[in-house]
């Protein structure tokens, strides 16, 4: 044991001097001439690129000096993140091609979607990206390198790259998770660094970096564009659309380095297979130059290309070859592995030595990568040919918010759509014009679309890296329609998008008795919160009613709020109503009569009031931090809630009295003290709304909060035969045990407070978990159940649909004076799953309408 310590710290001393000793040069070819007018990394950081991770705001200051030194670099800032960081491209070529640079770029696009022949002579538009995890911080250490290689570097190689090429370079994709590990990571260094895997430095308080400002992955935001770095990231690529775009990562410190092509069965159907081929193309370039640095290497392993919502995918819907880059993480200044010391210098010494070998490579296969993109318009317009759908319906005709931000993702792809000149019927489905829209098949983004779309249940290899489907019109439970050729003909379309007007507005009459508005809209919940943030009075109507207004007989749905003159309001109420009213685009209606026309009257008991939620998030560790956040982005961005986020281990010391709702999401809770749990009954007993999701639900119902049983684990295993299986076969066993992520069908009750404001009882709910929820048998107290087969899209192995057809997936119910609201699935999931996103908000504002005592 002495021999072992003695033999460790010495490696960390003699490590530490190497680390002393090593400046940016070391990192970049011995061969190249760098011009000294141009400041190294070095001399603005005060340190060689590895001493110390690096911070945002220096490498933002680094690369604005570089671009003001350097005429081969123009600067731009794309956007900003939710931390209000910057985010950076930096174009990169020749001082001839800086001065036409808008020409090179507008050329290009008017090629990159066209079947004729490329100019062989046209320039490579490279796209280096590089650290979207905030933890995986050597791909943006390494952009440092990459810039100044690029910016001062003399040889001929990279006057070959950069006067007949453009190079782009994204050098912080998550500035906000880079940030807050560079704190970390260099707060724990000493001056002799610790390689114990187990030291402080290595493993990250909850959260960790990995994620953006509301702990979402941003790695899987290219499709769904939930956050501002994606939304600034994608109209960037769509200016520019790349011949090749680097996705630079890392992975688990006992690994070693990945690059691609990755598992060839994973790869998305709608993938040319000639992507992959001039992907492995490309890897014969990496492997050449990590062989001559005696580095170990795997490809075709791991990682697949299904998901077109990744870095390394999304480009492959387009025509653009994406790269994905794995290096195995220091997770710090130097951590021991399984191949011994892994040093943070190493890391980035990898990227660099990868970045470099992308350019070599592209440059070999420029030929190939130019003709690639008319290859794949060819291609792409084959198979609009051949399929037998035309196109797609969709429409919305009660809530105008959520559609609008459905067709904005559309905007932001560059799809296109069409308004129709009148109704149309579908699939005995009547589609009315001023509320639907046609999106075709044939246009260049055919691959993408076909993949937003996509009802595919079973694949070649169902072994999934990421989630199985992503439909756009499920996730956002909009009724749609695929057109055929033959109903195509018939109908009738205006010549472009139609254009998203404000809707027009009923004024505020300042003499009304009342004033209402629907709940039917996604921005209903933040236009409520408002109101009751500035100390509005208002009731919510248990059940449907209309009512004689200013502008006539106005229908008002179970949910609608009602604002009365009668209770005690603001001095300003009218305005209030005026502002938040036109901010929010959302109808508020001046009632003349407490008397209404049909349905309950305003003074009915019926008529809840309605306080401001004090919402309490359980979070810390042994919570998911993907789902906490998703929960606060919801809360904070789209409704307007302040929640307080509490550690799971502080919940002890609390005092719950003060919160109206606690929020608990997927974690582990086995070893919550006992007397946290009876506190926590107690308060639901005493008036609490308790609101649980996946296994928070089902620790619910053990502890005899929830009126529902799960299944046991061992009942799921039984469904499962494995029975003359081979060793090699348990990976495929493994995954039908498994749901990555599949859209499942619902019924939903509509009459009951949790479905008020939805239109139809079907309803898509996500789902990546494997928990079953049975059906209590007390009544009334089922808000959501599974359909008898219940996969619409994605891939679920039929043992499990079997076994989640007609289970429960919302119940809610009575306990004491307080309420418990169970989902069995995340209606928040990546911000994206705008269909049951508001579940959540009417568990907040409508739980006093549950009286089902379970």
């Amino acid at each position: 044991m002495t021999l072992i310590r003695i033999f460790a710290l010495s490696s960390v001393l003699l490590f530490s001097s190497f680390v002393s000793a090593l400046s940016d040069l070391d990192y970049l070819p011995k061969t190249v001439q760098y011009d000294p007018a141009i400041p190294t990394p070095e001399s603005v950081l005060g340190a060689p690129v590895g001493k110390w991770h690096v911070r945002h705001d220096q490498l933002v200051e680094y690369m604005k000096i570089l671009a003001n030194a350097s005429d081969r670099i123009s600067l731009v800032e794309t956007g900003r993140t939710h931390e209000n960081r910057p985010l950076l491209l930096l174009a990169i070529t020749a001082k001839a091609n800086q001065d036409k640079l808008s020409d090179i770029q507008q050329q290009h696009l008017q090629q990159v979607d066209s079947d004729k022949p490329a100019d062989s002579q046209a320039p490579l538009i490279l796209w280096m990206g590089y650290s979207v995890h905030g933890n995986e911080p050597s791909g943006s250490n390494a952009s440092l390198l990459i810039a100044y290689y690029l910016a001062a570097g003399k040889s001929a190689e990279i006057d070959q790259l950069l006067n007949e090429n453009v190079v782009l370079l994204d050098p912080a994709i998550n500035p906000d998770g880079l940030a807050r590990f560079a704190q970390w990571a260099n707060m724990h260094k000493g001056y002799n660094l610790v390689g114990d895997p187990d030291h402080r430095e290595h493993d990250e308080a909850w959260p960790n970096s990995r994620t953006n400002h509301y702990w979402f992955d941003l790695n899987r935001d290219w499709l769904l564009l939930t956050h501002p770095e994606s939304r600034a990231r994608i109209a960037q690529f769509q200016k520019w659309r790349p011949h090749v775009l680097t996705d630079f990562h890392e992975m688990g410190s006992n690994s070693t380095f990945f690059f691609q092509p990755g598992i060839a069965s994973r790869k998305n159907p709608n993938t040319p297979d000639l992507n992959e081929e001039l992907t492995a193309g490309l890897a014969q370039f990496h492997a050449q130059a990590l062989d001559q640095n005696k580095k170990l290497y795997f490809t075709q392993e791991a990682y697949d290309d299904f998901y077109y919502g990744k870095g390394s995918t999304y480009p492959d819907s387009l025509g653009s070859i994406g790269i994905l880059f794995e290096q195995a993480s220091s997770r710090g200044h130097l951590q021991d592995t399984i191949n011994g010391p892994l040093a943070f210098p190493d890391t980035i010494q990898n990227q660099v030595t990868t970045s470099l070998s992308t350019f070599a490579g592209a440059l070999a296969n420029k030929q190939a990568l130019i003709a690639y993109q008319s290859t794949f318009v060819k291609q792409t317009k084959e198979l609009i040919k051949q399929d037998d759908i035309r196109g797609y319906v969709l429409t919305e005709n009660a809530d105008r918010s959520r559609f609008e931000q459905l067709k904005s993702i559309l905007d932001q792809h560059k799809i296109s759509y069409f308004g129709l000149k009148k109704d149309a019927k579908i699939q005995e489905q009547l589609f009315t014009a001023s509320n639907s829209i046609y999106v075709p098949l044939d246009q260049p983004k055919y691959r993408l679309i076909k993949s937003l779309f996509s009802t595919r249940k079973r694949f070649d290899d169902n072994t999934f890296y990421d989630v199985s489907n992503w439909n756009l019109p499920l996730a956002f439970n909009v009724d749609y329609a695929p057109v055929e050729k033959d109903m195509w003909r018939r109908l009738s379309l205006t010549d472009s998008a139609p254009v998203s007007t404000k809707q027009a507005l009923p004024a505020i009459n300042e003499q009304a008795y009342a004033y209402g508005f629907s709940w039917q809209d996604y921005e209903a919940p933040k236009l409520l919160q408002r109101l009751l943030d500035a100390k509005v009075q208002v009731r919510i109507a248990e059940s449907a009613f209309s009512a004689n207004t200013t502008q006539g007989n106005i229908s008002f749905d179970a949910g609608s709020v009602v604002i009365p003159r009668a209770l005690t309001q603001p001095d300003n109420l009218t305005q209030i109503l005026t502002t938040y009213s036109n901010e929010l685009v959302q109808p508020v209606w001046s009632i003349t009569s407490g008397l209404t026309q049909q349905g309950i009257d305003l003074g009915s008991r019926n008529m809840q009031p309605v306080k401001a939620p004090k919402v309490l998030i359980v979070g810390g560790k042994g919570t998911s931090p993907y789902e906490v956040g998703e929960v606060w982005h919801y809360l904070d961005v789209r409704v307007g809630i302040a929640p307080s986020i509490v550690n799971l281990d502080e919940l002890g010391n609390l005092n719950l009295a003060k919160y109206s709702h606690m929020i608990w999401v997927d974690g582990r809770y086995k070893g919550v003290a006992d007397s946290t749990a009876n506190a926590i009954g107690e308060w639901v007993k005493q008036g609490g709304v308790l609101i649980g999701q996946k296994s928070a639900a089902k620790w619910f119902s053990e502890k005899e909060w929830l009126k529902a049983k799960f299944m046991k684990s061992s009942e799921i295993s039984d469904a499962f035969n494995a029975k003359n299986l081979a060793f090699a076969d348990r990976e495929l066993f493994d995954a039908k045990q498994r749901i990555a992520g599949a859209a499942f069908a619902t019924t939903l009750d509509v009459s009951h407070p949790l479905g008020f404001g939805f239109q139809r009882s079907f309803l898509p709910v996500f789902r990546n978990g494997e928990d079953i929820m049975m059906l209590p048998k007390t009544p009334f107290v089922t808000v959501a159940q599974y359909t008898e087969k219940p996969l619409i899209a994605g891939y679920a192995s039929d043992e499990l649909e079997d076994l989640i057809g007609d289970t429960a997936a919302v119940v809610a119910h009575r306990l004491g004076k307080g309420r418990v609201i169970a989902f069995a699935d995340n209606p928040n999931f990546r911000g994206y799953w705008y269909g049951t996103s508001r579940l959540m908000s009417n568990a907040i504002y409508l739980a006093a309408f549950i009286d089902a005592q379970g």
